[in-house]
């Protein structure tokens, strides 16, 4: 199983989800992933849960929170480690985008800062300090790829790459485009062109990917235990997906790698 230490400034190190109802979220991915939730002892990160699988002990893989308020909707969040959260807020800012929390420091653990592009997807920045990200990744159970879904490719290319240097390479997808956002030449995140196939009130958003060994299992699951699967399990070039949503409404997708 890939051990991660570090993660390169610009690389997605971390996801963690926003739920109304932490005891149904820490059941159904407990069940569906095998994930040991560990909340914290301090009321200062207010139930933050960290989650582990067997034999990961002390290298989490996932986390997740209560929703701050009632508006919030419930999500996963993707995590992009920088150097300088402050810095990178005002690039998100210069480009265009909206700060939805300021940075802030996570004592010992990092500083962080949550934004949405110009399009309205929504991500953070993760400047570590003692913690650098997901501990273990890209095994079955464990994160492994997150994914922006936009109506502007364009725009997206001009703006995390003012603000991480992000560089994408766009090809051909079915009927739309795929691009694959790289760093130092290697790819780190993609993105999809959401065309007429997608519903017209779905907004831009980011999509968040966990490696499992049998998708068509994971997606029958998820259904036993009260979620929703909103693309049912789909062969593509580098493995079989498809996309599901928790009991609480927050989608995810889960995918059996090749290889």
């Amino acid at each position: 199983m890939p051990q991660m230490r570090s993660y390169e400034p610009g690389v997605p190190c971390w996801v963690d989800l926003a739920t109304p109802d932490l005891e149904s979220a820490k059941a159904f991915y407990g069940d569906l992933f095998g994930w040991h939730a560990n909340v914290s002892p301090d009321p200062q990160y207010g139930g933050y849960t960290m989650f582990t699988l067997e034999g990961t002990e002390g290298h989490e893989v996932a986390a997740a929170m209560p929703a701050m308020n009632q508006s919030q909707p419930p999500a996963w969040t993707t995590y992009v480690s920088v150097v300088d959260a402050d810095a990178t807020a005002e690039a998100v800012q210069t480009a265009g985008g909206r700060i939805y929390a300021e940075p802030m420091d996570i004592p010992k653990q990092g500083r962080m800062a949550v934004f949405a592009d110009p399009t309205g997807a929504v991500l953070a920045a993760w400047q570590p300090y003692d913690f650098a990200g997901a501990g273990y990744v890209n095994d079955p159970n464990t994160y492994c790829w997150s994914e922006l879904n936009s109506r502007d490719v364009d725009a997206a290319k001009d703006f995390y790459g003012a603000v991480f240097g992000w560089e994408g390479a766009t090809s051909e997808f079915g009927t739309t485009t795929y691009t694959e956002w790289k760093v130092g030449g290697r790819s780190i995140a993609g993105m999809v062109q959401m065309d007429d196939q997608w519903p017209a009130d779905l907004p831009a958003h980011w999509m968040v990917y966990f490696a499992v060994s049998d998708t068509d299992a994971s997606a029958a699951r998820t259904s036993q235990l009260g979620g929703t699967v909103s693309v049912p399990p789909t062969d593509i070039p580098i493995g079989r997906f498809a996309v599901l949503g928790d009991p609480q409404g927050a989608y995810f997708s889960v995918i059996r790698l090749n290889g």
